[in-house]
């Protein structure tokens, strides 16, 4: 049975003014809901995000502001941080950790600007709530294998994407191929894009795909 991590819940001081300060990020308001004067939620979904952030009164007891390193992967960490900066949010300068695994706590070990050789999962940049609750961008490109993109859920525009990715480079695989159903090349090009393999390898591995499916040629 399929375990996903559905909602994180913060601790906030304002409700208000944490609803305004996400939905001015272009996190999706997904409910806004109270019980009496005591009691209320709001979730909030970040952009092609399967798991939101629940925040509201009398949903925790914990200090708000005492959430953090909560990771949100974005495909380029440059474009990721200009776009946060011009929603408001105050992003810190983007770095890298001087091993480049993962990054140590405490703000130990940073090296300024993004990882040198730019891998995947390797450059970050953090910003916080107006309650200090701790978020960090971290740079995704490739999947490690076997760790697949989350299911798309009803996020119509992740599938697109996707969808015009599979398009442009079955472009380049089209002119010299055989005649084929485009959706023996399109199905396993976008099953090794979601296991995390590259453009040239998805296109490789589409392209053999597709080959097995052909007729043997005849003399």
């Amino acid at each position: 049975m399929d375990t996903k991590l559905e909602v994180v819940v913060l601790p906030v001081s304002d409700v208000d003014k944490s609803k305004a300060f996400y939905a001015a990020l272009g996190w999706r308001e997904d409910g806004d809901f109270s019980s009496g004067d005591r009691f209320r939620i709001v979730q909030m979904t970040p952009p092609g995000s399967p798991t939101s952030v629940l925040f509201g009164e009398g949903v925790t007891d914990a200090a708000p502001g005492s959430v953090h390193d909560l990771v949100l992967a974005v495909d380029d960490i440059d474009a990721a941080r200009a776009e946060l900066v011009a929603q408001g949010a105050e992003v810190g300068d983007v770095w890298h950790d001087a091993d480049g695994v993962f990054y140590h706590g405490g703000g130990r070990n940073r090296v300024p600007d993004a990882d040198p050789q730019r891998r995947t999962y390797s450059s970050f940049a953090t910003f916080s709530d107006p309650d200090g609750n701790g978020f960090v961008l971290q740079e995704v490109t490739t999947r490690l294998p076997g760790r697949l993109w989350s299911d798309f859920g009803a996020d119509v525009a992740a599938l697109a994407d996707l969808l015009r990715d599979a398009e442009e480079h079955h472009g380049r695989f089209e002119p010299t191929a055989p005649k084929h159903d485009w959706a023996n090349w399109y199905a396993p090009y976008i099953v090794a894009r979601r296991l995390g393999r590259t453009p040239d390898e998805a296109y490789r591995a589409a392209s053999a795909a597709l080959e097995a499916t052909l007729p043997a040629p005849t003399s």
